[in-house]
């Protein structure tokens, strides 16, 4: 075919895909999420990210990414319109049966890019962990929010924190890759915090400059709306945010996801393939 064969599976012939694995068995699975990011974002940002770092880094490691699932563990925004999710044992029965599939076609790494950041990793640690367990193959979750977080934070010039919820990194996201679907005049200014009693919500600081005390908080369906100034569901800065900077923050992190690759195709594996899941 003429040109350069797309990454993505659902994009090619079942014999393309058949000659690619002749060299290499790598898999990207991007899982993201349709949830509120403010009223100047899609509900597609989530899902955006894990597109974005899995397109960018299949390109540089020469593997193949799987079609992007839309839904993640997102209750915590079913206070705002519009928000579609699976239970968390869904997740992870979905994630792991993916992975099956991948599997029998003769994939070998399995990497769950994770673009709802931290939200999704719960149940998609636990699909990694069963997908290896029981079949042998290599499988990881490779979270967006934090393989490149360092290099994230130095590209945001606003106060630590800022890398929120629809704030400064994940609007410049958008606006990088989905500019038609974003409206800064909708966007707030200034810095939005959310959290109490001095904690920070979350069992993952996306921010290295907030390493610090910390608490899991329970995911209940009002959570970001009751805790975000305005009740609009954006935490950091928005305003501060840029293409530029999105573009850079993809570059990141499809960077250290290729290198991730790069370590992954040392790994010796031995595969018990699964039964398919009927």
């Amino acid at each position: 075919m003429p040109g350069r064969p797309s990454p993505w599976i659902h994009e090619l012939s079942f014999d393309e895909i058949e000659a690619h694995l002749k060299t290499s068995d790598v898999a990207l699975v991007p899982i993201g999420a349709t949830e509120q990011h403010g009223r100047h974002a899609p509900l597609l940002l989530d899902t955006g990210w894990a597109i974005a770092a899995a397109e960018e880094a299949a390109k540089l490691a020469d593997c193949l990414v799987a079609p992007p699932m839309h839904y993640g563990w997102s209750f915590g925004h079913m206070a705002f319109a519009g928000a579609i999710g699976l239970r968390a044992e869904t997740l992870t029965a979905v994630a792991l049966e993916i992975g099956q599939c991948l599997l029998h076609h003769g994939f070998r790494r399995i990497i769950y890019v994770n673009g709802n950041r931290n939200a999704n990793l719960p149940p998609l640690e636990i699909a990694a962990n069963r997908l290896a367990i029981t079949t042998g193959a290599f499988a990881a979750v490779a979270d967006c929010g934090l393989i490149a977080r360092e290099e994230v934070a130095a590209l945001c010039d606003g106060p630590p924190g800022t890398i929120g919820h629809a704030g400064e990194s994940e609007t410049s996201l958008v606006l990088a890759r989905y500019p038609h679907l974003v409206d800064m005049s909708r966007a707030p200014g200034g810095f939005r915090e959310a959290g109490r009693g001095g904690l920070r919500h979350g069992h993952t600081n996306l921010d290295p400059r907030l390493d610090g005390n910390s608490v899991a908080v329970a995911r209940v369906p009002g959570l970001f709306r009751a805790h975000t100034e305005a009740r609009d569901g954006v935490v950091g800065d928005a305003q501060r945010a840029s293409a530029e900077k999105g573009h850079a923050m993809v570059a990141a992190i499809a960077r250290n996801l290729a290198g991730f690759i790069a370590e992954a195709r040392k790994a010796e594996v031995t595969i018990r393939l699964p039964e398919m899941p009927v």
